[in-house]
C-alpha cells in the first residue's frame, strides 16, 4: 500500500488514518498494542505522528491488512524477522511506486 501523505515533521491522527483508510480508532487501537508506535502528544493530548511512525503504520498495515497475521503474530514476526520483513516491505514499496509512474507515463501516451 502506498500512502500518500505531504512531507512534514508531524502528521495528526485524522490525517494518518485517512492516508490509511482507517478510522482512527483503529490507529489508537494499534498504538496500544505496538510497542514500536510512540506518536507525541501536545499539551492538549493531540497525538502527532513522525514520518518514522507513518513508516512503522506502513508495516504493521502491511503485515496485518494485506498478508492477514493475527495482531500477536504481526508483534512475533516484527520482533523477530523485523530486518527480513524491512527489506521486501521496502522492496514492494519501490515497486508500487515505479508501478504508479509507469501508469502515469501510459495514461500519457
Amino acid at each position: 500500500m502506498h500512502i500518500d501523505l505531504p512531507e512534514k515533521r508531524y502528521y495528526g491522527i485524522g490525517e494518518v488514518a485517512k492516508a490509511f483508510g482507517v478510522n482512527t480508532s483503529l490507529i489508537r487501537f494499534w498504538e496500544k498494542e505496538f510497542d514500536v508506535l510512540q506518536p507525541k502528544k501536545n499539551a492538549k493530548g493531540n497525538r502527532k505522528f513522525t514520518p518514522q511512525d507513518i513508516h512503522n503504520l506502513q508495516l504493521i498495515y502491511h503485515l496485518v491488512k494485506e498478508r492477514g497475521f493475527t495482531l500477536e503474530g504481526a508483534k512475533i514476526h516484527l520482533k523477530e524477522e523485523k530486518q527480513k520483513t524491512l527489506s521486501t516491505f521496502e522492496v514492494i514499496q519501490k515497486l508500487q511506486k515505479v508501478k504508479a509512474e509507469l501508469l502515469k507515463i501510459k495514461e500519457q501516451l
